[in-house]
């Protein structure tokens, strides 16, 4: 869907037109100058004079781009809650480099070989370069939200990953467990993605002075979009596209993780099906028909299709939440955001 929207500051009386194919990119447009700021807060912070490796995994990552999603959401609900200074800048950078710690961390754990159609670092380098540098960038991210001197904020963003942590852990001790809970896999979700997507919307809200009412609507809608946003991502890994995802599809059944539609395949199967699901998952026997067959197994029982609904059910209620908050032109390409987040193609 394309949409039509004011070039570049929002507030400003131009009336030239620009039409862009999606809202990250209608965002980052908007938001260009502030975003610059945030690529250049990050790419200073993730340098180190001393330690050469640091810098080249750093220019690795980042070269990779990504769709700064959590900043974006940072500096565009500072904006749409009219904020001053710059410190949601310093916020969302370091959202930012809690996000690139936990890709680094996953790719180790996951032992990850792509992540945006490029090597993953663990690959490039080793698993303990990747881990410590994840680490530097973790205290990176601690150091730009101190330097906000907002208590509320740090306070936001530390718990957050605290829960993002133990999530980690939850995901990784019921690895492979084909009996795995939908509550179990809503906890790991909620924790490893909607819980920063949350945190990311509510401390711009906050640090521009919204009120406790406001940050607490900011944090459900971040949190729905979220939920929404990783159960799309677990469909997308049936049916998306390799190019289009920078990654390999089937990845969730080769690691062998419970996602969404996983879960509801082993509830409905029949002896045949639990029977290849065990050997697929539980016991970690695979061979190169096998995502083929998962596939079918999916499609033919309508998972998909199901699995899709109820990520575009998280998305209207990111939308509903939205439209608690004041009335602003980037709300309004917040509710196209939500709307994309569930039928996104990458």
């Amino acid at each position: 869907m394309d949409v039509t929207i004011l070039s570049s500051d929002l507030e400003s009386k131009t009336q030239e037109k620009v039409t862009f194919p999606d809202p990250l990119i209608a965002l980052h447009h908007d938001l260009r100058c502030e975003l610059d700021i945030v690529d250049s807060l990050i790419r200073q912070r993730a340098d180190s004079e001393l330690v050469g490796r640091i810098a080249d995994i750093a220019d690795h990552l980042f070269q990779a781009g990504g769709k700064r999603i959590r900043p974006i959401l940072t500096v565009a609900m500072a904006r749409l809650f009219g904020v001053e200074g710059q410190n949601h800048l310093n916020l969302a950078a370091a959202i930012e480099f809690i996000h690139t710690t936990t890709l680094l961390h996953d790719d180790v754990v996951d032992q990850s070989r792509q992540r945006r159609g490029r090597p993953t670092a663990n690959l490039l380098w080793d698993n303990k370069s990747s881990i410590l540098v994840g680490d530097f960038f973790f205290a990176r991210a601690f150091q730009l939200m101190v330097a906000t001197h907002s208590i509320e904020s740090l306070l936001v963003l530390a718990d957050s990953s605290a829960t993002i942590a133990e999530a980690e852990v939850l995901q990784l001790a019921r690895l492979h467990d084909i009996d795995v809970s939908e509550d179990v896999y809503f906890h790991i979700i909620d924790g490893k993605t909607a819980c920063l997507f949350a945190a990311a919307a509510r401390v711009g809200a906050l640090i521009a002075g919204a009120s406790d009412e406001e940050c607490q609507a900011a944090k459900r809608f971040g949190h729905a979009l979220g939920i929404s946003y990783q159960i799309r991502d677990d469909v997308l890994d049936f049916c998306g596209s390799s190019q289009s995802l920078g990654k390999n599809i089937g990845d969730d059944l080769r690691d062998r993780k419970m996602t969404l539609p996983l879960i509801r395949a082993v509830q409905t199967a029949s002896d045949d099906e639990r029977k290849f699901w065990k050997r697929v998952i539980a016991k970690g026997k695979q061979n190169g028909q096998d995502l083929e067959q998962a596939v079918d197994i999916l499609h033919r029982r309508g998972i998909l299709d199901r699995v899709q609904e109820e990520a575009i059910n998280w998305s209207e209620s990111a939308k509903r939440e939205l439209m608690t908050l004041p009335e602003h032109p980037l709300r309004d390409r917040l509710e196209w955001l939500a709307g994309f987040a569930a039928t996104r193609k990458s």
